[in-house]
């Protein structure tokens, strides 16, 4: 079993939207976009993935939020294309999840566009489970040979330069639910969620960016003995542990596959994640990242020594 992960689209398109669509958080979107973040996201990345992940035959693939910029509908068309085009996979061989930027403002959450261009993308094969959240049902399963990939959300739209995300508790006691279902649990789990698992030490950076309730939802892993959790939102390729009562839990993150950065832990690609057919479990991890010449190297994910244990999340 591969799956392939990567995050961060940030797709962008203004065809046929007002002036009058700007008139709220999104002027300070369109700001950082003119005056620095369309310098370094770059469509042309994300199309090099894309063919890069087709080439690497895998089974599955994985994106953790963030597919637009403004969550405008141009840019969800544009990332629909995208998937249907460009990717070119069934939506049961694809999972996505949202990241703040598609729910950038209350309007666009309210009218429930991610699920409305994404349905087929989030479909669940235990859609006994899940609370709505913005239209959509989270958290949705797919149960995949020996893996369950279980796809959350902690978007939640905020206040200009804000961008923090929430599960809720209701999402939460459902993902305890699935995790105790016997098909999940003859399974490896596989988690998305856009923001990560850990949270910055620095308290104010944590309030306006970082997940308000992982401490809710790493108590709810100790008894897992193994998985993964699989995020985006910070734009660097990493690989960290949980520590719970049972064993260990990965916790990777995908850079933004359209980002153009001197930094090669924040330059766009994509981790490929293999799991032995006979044990479930993961056996190899590595990333793949665009070089300057249009071709991937392989590397492995950097680790971060540091570990996250319950009482340290915030």
């Amino acid at each position: 079993m591969r799956i392939a992960h990567f995050s961060d689209l940030h797709l962008l398109s203004f065809d046929g939207v007002g002036v009058g669509r700007f008139l709220n958080k999104r002027l300070t979107g369109f700001m950082m976009l003119r005056f620095h973040r369309k310098s370094v996201h770059k469509p042309h990345a994300v199309r090099a993935v894309a063919d890069q992940v087709k080439a690497a035959g895998v089974d599955h693939v994985c994106i953790t939020g963030d597919l637009t910029n403004l969550a405008l509908e141009p840019e969800f068309e544009l990332v629909r294309r995208f998937l249907e085009d460009d990717l070119g996979l069934r939506p049961d061989q694809v999972s996505v999840i949202p990241g703040n930027h598609d729910v950038y403002t209350s309007g666009s959450a309210r009218k429930r566009r991610f699920e409305q261009y994404f349905g087929p993308y989030i479909a669940s094969d235990l859609p006994q489970f899940g609370v709505e959240h913005f239209g959509a049902k989270y958290p949705y399963v797919k149960l995949r040979g020996h893996v369950a990939i279980i796809g959350m959300s902690t978007a939640v739209p905020r206040m200009p330069m804000v961008a923090a995300g929430r599960f809720g508790s209701a999402q939460i006691d459902q993902l305890e639910h699935i995790l105790e279902h016997a098909e999940v649990k003859a399974r490896t789990k596989v988690i998305l969620q856009h923001h990560p698992a850990h949270n910055l030490k620095n308290r104010v950076v944590a309030y306006m960016e970082g997940l308000h309730d992982s401490r809710h939802m790493v108590r709810t892993l100790q008894k897992l003995e193994h998985g993964m959790i699989l995020h985006g939102h910070s734009h660097i390729r990493v690989r960290r542990t949980i520590t719970t009562k049972m064993g260990t839990i990965d916790v990777v993150g995908a850079t933004s596959a359209s980002l153009l950065s001197s930094n090669r832990h924040r330059h766009a690609g994509f981790n490929l994640y293999e799991f032995d057919d006979a044990t479930g479990r993961l056996a190899n991890m590595e990333a793949h990242v665009l070089g300057d010449d249009g071709k991937f190297r392989r590397e492995s994910v950097p680790h971060d020594q540091g570990t996250l244990r319950e009482t340290h999340a915030s």
